[in-house]
């Protein structure tokens, strides 16, 4: 932080002190002489009930903010200090995550989904070693490690300090915390094993009782001490220890205490930590044993050492040489600077927890949601309707499931799943073409069935490959279909579709397993829509879809929305619940793009739509697959499809990155299910929409439709031209109804 400070405004948001008898909410601001880091302490009342501490916190934070400009850097060690926060936007949002909390002994239980909702946000993380950055690179697609680094000369101070206490008898010791982590029946058996040593261990113990701490003569918790006077107290000692316990809390760590007791000039012994073994494990300077008689061992093979010539320190130094918090500095200062280049985190016009009736920010429109059809209508509404828009969106970015992002290897991914365009609409294709420039692209699907990735949909290829044939010509592909088709009377379902088109055993190859995995339910309970979506050839097409226009984006879907939301007459409001922001942003009309059971409360039950799980993956590897996208429609495989976006983006890397696509009754909503009892469902919400003169439902989930990207545009567009004529028809007729402000969910 100190060299962040050197540079830019750094404020530290301490943990709360409950202070007895306070009155009233404080906060205790002090900058510190040596780094210039501001470190701001909030000071509560004794007893103050935990429900409401946010909420104060979040109110002081505020009114501390109040005076800064901003923009800013949302930095958090901890996901505990999210809820208070995260309302404040930011151009840049970091989760730098040294240890993995939820294995602490008293973890609170909200500390999991709290981990969850911030790597939802962020867009770095950090992590301070490698198996951590092992436990979480699956998990954000922007996860970089920080192994430990050293103030190399800050330590170095002990090679030349004179020892406080130098009686002859061998010190060996430990400076950190004292707490789970701290192996203590090992340092008992160690004072024991050798009494003629001295054991100092330096530091507050926090979570485990003073009464559980072994007491020896030559064992000797001191407390704590000061960064500064660090290196005089490890100047006394010939042996640093690092005698950490093997348990969960320790599983992720990699201790910065390696470098800096090196750096101070002192052979290291540890118990076997994953990243001590694998940073340090091959040289002479740290011993490392599991505990009993093999670290009792490695003690005096250390002392031994200490105690000899010193060559061991060169190679120690060497080693030192590579590592420093400036280095550390520079790398995540270009990661920022490279993520704020990108940046889509938009700013309010005011939080709406702190916006009052003085403040006059009325809107045209209020638009929820800034996926495709949020921001087609914002977009139309303030540029050819001249509109004052708010785009709000619970998300912390633009561009709703077609967000796209630079992950850890510089690969231009899908965060929510493959999104492919095409259409065969000129008048969509010339309208998004204002926002981007395309790069051509035919949209290849190879199926992972008996063994062989075969064409998909099925055409001449797929069949030939799978039966040993030689089809020559459409009519020997229509022929042979013909002769497996089964037929149906009335085709009514999924599975009525593919049947009747290509019989059973295909069905079974290609359908049914995927059809089950994807939605859950077997293709016979499924409307024959769905499998209707995926034609089946009698030529070797082996693109995906045959529409006019196919291409992506040339700098990617968000950069797209970006610039399709970048009007004078357009303000976004990100990372907000629409719940929050609709009575903070007075506005007279409503576009709402989001679910449209939840608009209305659940009033009649919840509709039903399928939800996807993805697991992102970096490779050591140039390509994975041969395609952009691999299905496996086998019911012995739990994910549907593999996606690897270089195919897409057509960058050239040395590694590539891929995503595991898994089909999911919970979460985010993505595919309406069609059926017809959900159906009529909707009807019910329907209903309650038309009567809504003052909001628009717009997009596939507020009409409950299984959309392409491009139906969402044209959509939009029809939208926007009705109440655009609907607007000039008013303007005509004096006693036409005017628009009221939105009165939100019943």
């Amino acid at each position: 932080m100190s060299r962040f400070a050197a540079h830019s405004q750094v404020l530290f948001w301490e943990e709360p002190n409950h202070v007895a008898e306070l009155k009233a909410p404080d906060l205790h601001v002090e900058t510190c002489a040596q780094t210039g880091v501001t470190v701001v302490t909030p000071q509560l009342p004794a007893g103050l009930p935990r429900e409401q501490e946010c909420e104060v916190l979040k109110q002081l934070l505020d009114l501390y903010l109040a005076g800064e400009p901003g923009p800013f850097i949302r930095w958090y060690y901890t996901p505990m200090m999210l809820p208070f926060s995260e309302h404040v936007m930011a151009d840049c949002i970091i989760y730098d995550c040294m240890d993995e909390l939820a294995n602490f002994k008293g973890a609170p239980p909200e500390l999991l989904p709290l981990e969850q909702r911030l790597l939802s946000q962020a867009d770095l993380v950090f992590t301070g070693g490698y198996s951590l950055y092992e436990a979480k690179r699956d998990k954000h697609p922007a996860v970089y490690p920080f192994p430990s680094s050293v103030d190399a000369q800050h330590f170095a101070k002990a090679r030349l300090a004179r020892p406080a206490n130098d009686d002859g008898r061998p010190r060996l010791g430990f400076y950190g915390v004292v707490d789970e982590r701290m192996d203590v029946e090992l340092l008992a058996a160690l004072a024991d094993a050798r009494p003629e040593w001295v054991l100092e261990i330096i530091g507050p113990v926090v979570k485990i009782s003073e009464d559980d701490l072994p007491r020896r003569d030559n064992l000797r918790f001191l407390g704590g001490r000061s960064y500064e006077d660090l290196p005089a107290c490890v100047a006394g000692w010939d042996v640093a220890l690092m005698p950490f316990a093997i348990n969960d809390a320790t599983r992720f760590i990699s201790p910065t205490k390696t470098p800096e007791y090196l750096a101070a000039g002192k052979p290291v012994v540890s118990t076997p930590i994953a990243d001590v073994i694998r940073h340090y494990g091959d040289i002479e300077a740290v011993k490392i044993a599991p505990r009993g008689e093999g670290f009792i061992a490695a003690c005096d093979e250390a002392l031994a050492l200490a105690r000899g010539n010193g060559q061991w320190l060169k190679e120690a130094d060497q080693l030192l040489a590579g590592m420093s918090w400036d280095k550390s500095f520079q790398q995540m200062d270009r990661l920022i600077k490279d993520a704020l280049s990108r940046s889509v985190h938009a700013h309010p016009i005011v939080s709406p927890t702190s916006w009052s009736s003085s403040r006059s920010h009325h809107y045209d429109v209020m638009v929820v949601g800034a996926g495709f059809a949020g921001a087609v209508m914002a977009e139309r509404l303030a540029v050819d309707g001249g509109k004052k828009v708010l785009v709000v969106d619970r998300r912390p970015h633009v561009g709703g499931n077609a967000f796209d992002e630079y992950d850890a290897n510089g690969v231009l991914i899908h965060r929510y799943g493959p999104h492919i365009f095409h259409t065969n609409s000129e008048e969509i294709f010339s309208y998004l073409s204002r926002f981007t420039k395309w790069r051509p692209y035919e949209h290849r699907v190879l199926a992972a069935v008996d063994g062989m990735l075969v064409p998909m949909p099925i055409n001449r290829t797929t069949l030939n490959m799978l039966y040993g044939l030689d089809l020559k010509t459409e009519e020997d592909a229509a022929a042979f279909l013909a002769a497996q088709a089964e037929p149906v009377s009335v085709v009514r379902t999924s599975e009525d579709v593919v049947i009747s088109a290509v019989g059973r055993e295909l069905y079974e190859k290609f359908f049914q397993g995927y059809t089950r995995k994807q939605w859950g339910l077997d293709p016979s309970e499924l409307d024959k829509a769905v499998t209707s979506r995926v034609p089946t050839r009698t030529n070797t097409d082996d693109r995906y879809f045959t529409d006019k226009f196919q291409a992506m984006p040339l700098e990617g879907y968000t950069r797209m929305f970006e610039r399709m939301l970048d009007h004078p007459n357009i303000d976004v409001l990100l990372g907000v619940d629409y719940c929050e922001a609709r009575d903070a942003y007075p506005h007279d009309h409503l576009v709402f793009t989001g679910p449209i059971d939840e608009y209305f409360g659940y009033r009649f039950g919840k509709l039903p739509y399928r939800s996807l799980q993805f697991e992102h993956a970096q490779l050591d590897q140039e390509q994975f697959q041969p395609v952009a996208v691999v299905n496996y429609p086998s019911p012995a495989t739990e994910y549907t499809r593999i996606t690897e976006y270089k195919h897409l983006t057509g960058q050239q890397s040395p590694r590539t990155s891929i995503t595991y696509e898994y089909p999911a009754a919970e979460g985010d909503p993505y595919y309406p299910i069609p059926r017809p009892e959900n159906q009529a469902l909707f009807k019910r919400y329907e209903a309650l929409a038309m009567v809504q003169p003052d909001v628009s439902f717009v997009g596939r989930l507020a009409t409950y439709r299984y959309y392409n990207m491009d139906q969402v545009v044209g959509q939009a567009l029809a939208t926007y031209r009705k109440m655009a004529q609907r607007h000039v028809r008013e303007q005509a007729v004096p006693a036409a109804i005017e628009l009221r402000p939105s009165s939100g969910a019943a």
